[in-house]
């Protein structure tokens, strides 16, 4: 029989703590006020206090109290099943909430202009997966132009790229270096030295990507093999450039990690010189409030050269 309390109607809002509840669901599962008590770490009085309160609050008597002690109510029962449902989502909010303002929740959404293959990036977001798995991760390969615009207005929370591209007022931070090889079809005559130098490529066609007018590429390759270089230029991915490579249009420049891929009639040969290295950076919105993106960039930044990223990558 559902019991229900006489008197002034109550308005809800603002009038029912949830400690009230906290106090229901103790003695819905100890069944006595003194093991609620002890539970909760407060006195039985200030239990039955609480209790008292939220039933003027509903307008019904959830207890019943008598020389046998306290017993739920019909309508005591099913207020519980509620409340026990309720008090899961709400302490699920809080975790969710802590872990996500300490940035191990929530989600990563970042750009490459090199795809992660291989040495060393591969091993850092291997280890980042590792260390925080509830942070869902999402990658966008685009080219420079379009990695700068989406970091300027925060479709990406972060983006790795080369030090050349960075843009002026880009908050960056330096990751790591790779060393550049070069990469010629398989025929070529040049596949038959291990020691290649600058002045034995000049004389080659350079393949580069562009895209909307964008020259960083062609720029880069100048600066280190000097004016006078005869380019062609491509609105393509670096496998369709590496497939112009095989098809003897050319040869272009490549990363350590690209020249790891096994691309059909393409040969790579390292460069001996001391410039032939592209260095990588993450950059991100200074202004940006996203506590992952935070912790993804401290996370990287620490690891990048760490004793633990080293060992992984020997088995990458």
């Amino acid at each position: 029989m559902t019991l229900v309390r006489m008197g002034r109607p109550s308005t809800l809002a603002g009038s029912i703590d949830l400690g009230d509840f906290r106090c229901l669901a103790a003695v819905a599962t100890a069944t006595s006020l003194a093991s609620a008590a002890r539970t909760l770490g407060i006195n039985a009085s200030t239990i039955s206090r609480r209790l008292g309160h939220l039933e003027d609050s509903l307008g019904v008597t959830l207890l019943e109290r008598g020389n046998f002690g306290t017993k739920l109510t019909d309508a005591g029962r099913v207020a519980v099943q509620y409340v026990h449902r309720a008090l899961d989502d709400i302490d699920a909010i809080v975790r969710v909430s802590r872990l996500s303002g300490q940035g191990q929740k929530g989600a990563m959404r970042v750009g490459v202009r090199l795809p992660p293959v291989g040495n060393p990036l591969q091993p850092l977001l291997s280890l980042w997966r590792e260390a925080f798995p509830e942070v869902s991760f999402s990658l966008f390969e685009l080219n420079d132009r379009q990695l700068q615009t989406a970091i300027t207005e925060g479709c990406l929370d972060a983006a790795f790229v080369t030090a050349h591209t960075v843009w002026p007022g880009a908050v960056t931070t330096p990751i790591y270096s790779e060393t550049l090889f070069v990469a010629l079809p398989a025929n070529h005559r040049l596949c038959r030295s291990q020691d290649l130098s600058w002045s034995l490529l000049r004389s080659e066609t350079f393949l580069t990507q562009e895209w909307d007018g964008s020259h960083s590429s062609r720029e880069f390759f100048a600066s280190l093999l000097g004016s006078g270089i005869e380019f062609s230029s491509h609105a393509a991915s670096k496998q369709s450039v590496l497939a112009l490579v095989g098809a003897n249009f050319g040869v272009t420049l490549v990363t350590e990690s690209q020249a790891s891929v096994s691309i059909p009639g393409v040969a790579f040969r390292p460069i001996r010189e001391a410039n032939a290295h592209v260095s990588i950076e993450l950059a991100w919105r200074g202004d940006a409030e996203n506590p992952t993106a935070g912790r993804f960039v401290s996370f990287m930044r620490d690891n990048a050269r760490s004793d633990a990223i080293q060992h992984l990558r020997q088995f990458l």
